[in-house]
């Protein structure tokens, strides 16, 4: 599946927002304007201004719509909650060119809020993902203490963990020590 840079910065993005939800033993890792201003700042976000808690709130909003069109069971209901999303953002698409990327489109509108920009671009690729009818690349971890969200982009569509290294690892790990628990036993 060939996704434009753009496109891949987005739906990383993506993911990276919906994990900093809280989840089992896991806190919200948007707690305060802090938080924001740390994950603005790593995912090079620009053009959002000065961050308040009117955009914590907001942010956290668009994050629980991000969560439900991963969750949507079909490409009908997550259409509609990516259009939704969207045009609640009031995207106005630019083609730009800056910080050393060649052209690509900006969904928001200039001065939009953080999570308008989120809202807009983000859920555009979310658009992009489910138009080339690969929804079901928008996944969670499988891991029974895990859930991270994720976008499967391997080849096969095959990809069941966040992490191979971390997840999928600790799974197998203990999937073999009971093999050999029992062949023992």
């Amino acid at each position: 599946m060939l996704i434009p840079h753009d496109t891949r910065i987005a739906l990383d993005t993506v993911v990276d927002l919906m994990n900093t939800a809280p989840q089992g033993d896991r806190d919200d890792e948007l707690q305060d304007l802090q938080a924001l201003h740390a994950f603005v700042r790593a995912h090079d976000i620009s053009d959002v201004g000065e961050l308040s808690a009117h955009d914590l709130k907001a942010v956290r909003e668009v994050r629980g719509r991000f969560a439900a069109v991963f969750a949507a069971p079909d490409a009908r209901i997550a259409a509609t909650l990516i259009n939704q999303l969207v045009a609640a953002a009031g995207t106005t698409p630019q083609l730009t060119d800056h910080d050393g990327y060649d052209w690509h489109v900006h969904y928001f509108a200039p001065g939009a809020s953080v999570a308008d920009h989120l809202g807009a671009d983000c859920g555009m690729a979310l658009a992009f993902i489910v138009v080339a009818g690969e929804q079901e690349r928008l996944r969670r971890c499988e891991a029974p203490d895990c859930g991270r969200a994720f976008v499967d982009l391997s080849r096969n569509r095959s990809r069941r963990y966040c992490d191979s290294r971390t997840c999928g690892n600790r799974l197998h790990v203990a999937a073999y020590r009971a093999r050999r628990k029992e062949a023992a036993g």
